[in-house]
């Protein structure tokens, strides 16, 4: 049962990516799913979460209004859209399983940490 990220990639200031993380072993349609990053040198920090129904969507204020998280529960599947990227957006950005982001921004809440794929914005 695990996570796995891809998408990522060495893009400039202004920019756009979209990461994508898939689930094998298990459905996700029975979880949250957050997005987390991480910065050399820094704590991971919660992105973006997306409840099971994808009716819910939670993020970070330093990314609101230029990602957008999104889910395919057929294709166990969940997306992160990221605009108009910045430099310091530059990290590891990883996908996990939560219950119900309800405690979304704290990575002691979730499991299935996937490997991470990296990102990289150059200014």
């Amino acid at each position: 049962w695990q996570t796995v990220e891809s998408g990522g990639g060495l893009v400039h200031s202004g920019e756009s990516l979209r990461l994508a993380c898939a689930a094998s072993g298990f459905s996700i349609n029975y979880h949250a799913i957050g997005w987390f990053r991480q910065a050399p040198g820094k704590t991971r920090e919660g992105v973006a979460c997306i409840d099971r129904h994808g009716e819910s969507r939670n993020y970070a204020d330093s990314v609101k209004g230029r990602f957008s998280i999104s889910r395919y529960n057929a294709r166990n599947m969940v997306y992160l859209q990221m605009s108009s990227l910045k430099f310091e957006d530059t990290g590891t950005y990883y996908c996990a399983v939560e219950e119900n982001c309800g405690n979304w921004e704290s990575r002691n809440s979730y499991t299935r940490w996937g490997p991470g794929t990296q990102v990289t914005v150059s200014s």
